[in-house]
């Protein structure tokens, strides 16, 4: 890889963009490939895509040409509104997925190091959090308080932002209620449906444990962009 290529492979990871290195197995030329920030349609740019979707690098053969399509992915980052007894579970299932977990809860009562041991705790209200904190493309954000104090402002700043995955915990008359205020504060139905709301893959799940499971499914099958029915 020349100077000029591993420089701009520097910046782009420290922007935290997702980048692919594509190598030509056959004549040696490498290009940096950014397949999310193009409406570009081509071969190569959805097998980059497909290598990024899902953390793999790989070899693509496309007409007679091989290419070799090195990954580099920002790290995988949940955030947790509500330090509550879901939340308990959830923070170590995503951490043992490779996710950075931050846990946002202004209830220092709730959100402390004996009830999550080992997690990031951040006390601010979640809009200044996530304001700070830029959640991105490999970002999720999932609202688990049942207080529209803090969950909506959360899930604002979530639907200004380019994350791929947006959570609400809430029976269906509680989303309703949400979605009211939502559109109240000028959010298109387009907007509003990036929020999966009640939260989680409907398994039946009852226990806190249960419902994290439930969420870590759809979040997961977000990420890999697989259809949920």
């Amino acid at each position: 890889m020349d100077n000029s290529l591993l420089q701009e492979l520097q910046i782009a990871r420290k922007s935290k963009r997702q980048v692919v290195l594509a190598t030509n197995l056959t004549s040696g030329k490498s290009e940096l490939l950014y397949p999310f920030e193009t409406h570009e349609v081509s071969e190569l740019l959805d097998e980059a895509r497909t290598a990024l979707r899902f953390d793999k690098p790989h070899e693509a053969k496309i007409d007679d040409d091989v290419f070799f399509l090195n990954i580099f992915n920002p790290p995988l980052r949940l955030f947790i509104v509500g330090a509550v007894h879901i939340a308990q579970k959830l923070a170590p299932m995503a951490a043992a997925t490779g996710y950075e977990v931050i846990v946002i809860d202004p209830r220092r009562s709730f959100g402390s190091e004996m009830r999550f041991p080992n997690v990031a705790l951040d006390d601010r209200w979640p809009d200044d959090a996530l304001g700070e904190l830029a959640p991105d493309r490999r970002s999720a954000i999932v609202t688990l308080t049942h207080d529209a104090k803090l969950d909506d402002p959360a899930l604002e700043a979530a639907l200004k932002s380019d994350v791929f995955y947006i959570g609400a915990l809430g029976s269906t008359r509680t989303n309703a209620k949400r979605h009211q205020r939502l559109t109240a504060k000028g959010f298109s139905e387009t907007d509003i449906a990036r929020i999966n709301g009640p939260v989680g893959l409907d398994i039946g799940a009852q226990s806190p444990a249960e419902i994290a499971v439930s969420i870590m499914a759809e979040l997961t099958a977000c990420l890999r962009g697989k259809a949920i029915e």
